[in-house]
């Protein structure tokens, strides 16, 4: 039964998500039996009105995405791991060529910013400051100080960023590096780090690890409680069920796509506390400003004195960012946002000579620094206060989503677009932040569920036939949203009426098409291919890892169990189990009660029904499947008292989470 228990334990952690954005699924075949359409005429005439509406002789992001540029990345940007399996590969990109038109498949406008952030390789910023990019998602940024390297966000993967490391050395002397700095809690700033230092090194004090407050905790539980949700909502996001192409993926606004080796964490080992705070790495003077609930739960921006070089983190960069991912994430908090952008101009605003990121290219000059951070600053500020002046004027949130546009001359300005947020998800998310799902509309207060909604719309409609009858109509007359809404009624009414997916299918075919953010385009087209093609079961991702199993707290981890236990089969079963954990010193209680899981620290229930005594390290190793529990109980790390059948029943009321669960069907 502990083994049972302990196989259980191993699941709920592989399935959980750190950082989800990074599904391991990546595409590699064709597509299936059917294929992608071409753009319609509405669609054409829709992307080239954004050639005319924005100003794309303005040449001025291609000039600073070459500057400094050292050399190509080997291999034809392709990336191994130790099995000789591929975790990157920039080869199946290559259809995005520099100064080519815009398919017709493709908004312009981000096919201008994938021809941007597909170039990859060594650059030099300044004197002493050099990035590695397109190597991953992000960049991996090297520093050189007098006392060695610092290295800044180490890409994703282990793999990927050694390979940035090992190309940098190629090129510039191989000091060793002496720190690592994480600028904030997503997975892309820090997975790759075993790549580019040893945990012996951290523990020997020969390597420092930096990283703002609270960073632990974000990194491993941000995404923890609804990871499997968001981990298959991220498979749309990501466009990672896509092959690459004019009709399928073309990257992700922020970057390409994401690299899949392994994920990797060494927790830090020197913490940012305060805004102002001061601290000499590697004999450079850095300065820091905490930036917490931005684009991360746990973020800094930076300043070094000597290379007169300011990092705005991932609040910065040449993309209207999220606040909200549409993989599903807690709602971020703009006004916070452009406060921080503000602070970090009125602090080094006036000394600053080049403002690097952790995506995309750097600016040049104070003018331009300025300039990014003063209109991102305004950006946010905009979808803040105009978003809560139309709802204290009575619009909800999907009114507000469709009169809200940034004033032109932000709305022209290249780094504002949404390639990777969008002004409409973003306005409705602020509006969610201070008010709710809710509306006020009291008609909106107990709407029926989708799928008997739907049936009832459709019978409304006269039927399905009639109510694709007139659905195809409005597609002729290129009505795509309409259409999207009123089909999707028929399918999720039946959701076997052939003629209904390949609709919908076509229609959310040409909104991908149209579309500027990379999201919003891998989403409609993933949801096009599954209505053709079905849910396909794939080997489901699992980006746990070692280091994030060994840093995840007990009281996360029970948390996390009390999402998977059904409320409604425990309701009227009580049992009470103490766990121990004599290494850590740790002790708890797991009590179900009225179909809720309850857990108590630093104590044991004197009428518990078992009790389970464990190492924390073979809790961990054989949740990781390094031991069995067989050899940890003969080894003395696990014992058992008690009742054994209320361990059986607590886990029968463990639900197993579905990875492939529909998405555009009901």
């Amino acid at each position: 039964m502990i083994k049972t228990m302990v196989s259980v334990w191993r699941k709920t952690v592989l399935c959980i998500g750190i950082a989800v954005m990074l599904t391991t699924i990546t595409f590699t075949g064709t597509w299936g039996a059917t294929e992608p359409k071409e753009a319609t005429e509405v669609t054409q005439k829709a992307n080239a009105q954004v050639l005319k509406k924005l100003p794309f002789t303005n040449k001025q992001d291609f000039e600073d995405a070459k500057r400094g540029f050292i050399a190509p990345l080997p291999n034809k940007g392709v990336i191994k791991n130790d099995k000789g399996q591929i975790v990157w590969d920039l080869t199946r990109f290559a259809f995005i060529k520099q100064d080519a038109p815009a398919p017709d498949t493709v908004n312009p406008s981000l096919w201008r910013q994938s021809q941007l952030v597909i170039q990859g390789g060594l650059y030099k910023v300044v004197d002493g400051l050099y990035q590695v990019r397109t190597a991953d998602l992000s960049n991996l940024t090297i520093i050189e100080g007098k006392d060695g390297l610092i290295v800044v966000d180490p890409l994703i993967s282990a793999e990927t960023a050694k390979a940035a490391l090992d190309f940098y050395y190629q090129h510039r002397p191989k000091k060793p590096v002496v720190a690592v700095i994480y600028s904030h809690s997503h997975v892309d700033h820090y997975g790759g780090v075993r790549g580019v230092v040893s945990e012996n090194d951290v523990k020997a004090g020969k390597v420092k690890i930096y990283a703002p407050e609270g960073f632990l905790e974000a990194a491993v539980a941000e995404n923890v409680l609804a990871g499997n949700a968001m981990s298959r909502r991220a498979s749309y996001m990501y466009g990672n069920l896509l092959p690459p192409g004019p009709k399928g993926q073309v990257g992700a606004g922020l970057g390409v796509t994401t690299s899949t080796g392994t994920v990797t964490l060494i927790p830090p080992t020197h913490i940012i506390t305060k805004t102002g705070q001061k601290e000499n790495i590697a004999g450079l003077d850095f300065e820091f400003l905490m930036a917490p609930d931005s684009e991360a739960p746990s973020e800094m921006h930076w300043y070094i004195e000597q290379l007169k070089a300011v990092t705005a983190a991932e609040n910065c960069c040449h993309t209207l960012h999220n606040t909200y991912s549409l993989r599903g994430a807690k709602i971020r908090d703009p006004l916070a946002w452009s406060k921080y952008l503000d602070k970090t101009m009125a602090m080094w605003g006036d000394k600053t000579e080049v403002m690097y990121g952790m995506h995309h290219w750097p600016v040049w000059g104070k003018d331009r620094v300025r300039e990014m951070l003063s209109k991102a600053r305004d950006g946010y500020r905009y979808i803040n206060d105009q978003t809560l002046r139309l709802a204290n004027q009575g619009y909800n949130a999907v009114e507000i989503a469709e009169l809200i546009e940034l004033p032109e001359e932000l709305a022209q300005h290249w780094a504002l677009r949404g390639y990777y947020g969008s002004m409409n998800h973003n306005v409705k998310a602020t509006y969610v932040k201070y008010l709710g799902w809710f509306d006020g509309n009291p008609a909106n207060l107990h709407v029926l569920p989708p799928e008997e909604a739907s049936k009832k719309y459709v019978e409304l409609m006269g039927g399905a036939d009639a109510a694709l009858k007139k659905a195809k109509a409005a597609y002729a007359k290129g009505e795509y949203r309409w259409v999207a809404e009123v089909v999707n009624h028929v399918v999720f009414a039946d959701p076997n009426n052939k003629a209904a997916r390949e609709l919908q299918a076509d229609v959310l075919e040409q909104l991908g098409y149209q579309a500027e953010s990379g999201p919003w385009r891998n989403f409609y087209l993933t949801g096009a291919k599954e209505l053709r093609e079905g849910v396909k079961k794939l080997p489901a991702p699992s980006t746990a890892s070692p280091d994030t199993v060994k840093a995840m707290s007990l009281d996360l981890f029970f948390d996390y169990l009390g999402v998977r236990l059904n409320g409604p089969k425990a309701a009227g079963k009580k049992i009470t189990l103490n766990l121990d954990f004599p290494d850590t010193k740790e002790k708890y209680v797991l009590a179900v009660r009225n179909g809720a899981l309850s857990h108590r620290p630093d104590t044991q229930a004197k009428d518990a029904d078992a009790t389970v005594t464990m190492t924390r390290a073979a809790l961990n190793q054989i949740v990781l499947g390094e031991t069995s529990l067989d050899k940890e109980i003969s080894s003395g790390n696990v014992k058992v008292q008690g009742q054994k059948e209320a361990l059986s029943q607590f886990l029968a009321l463990l639900d197993k989470f579905e990875f492939w669960f529909n998405i555009v069907t009901p």
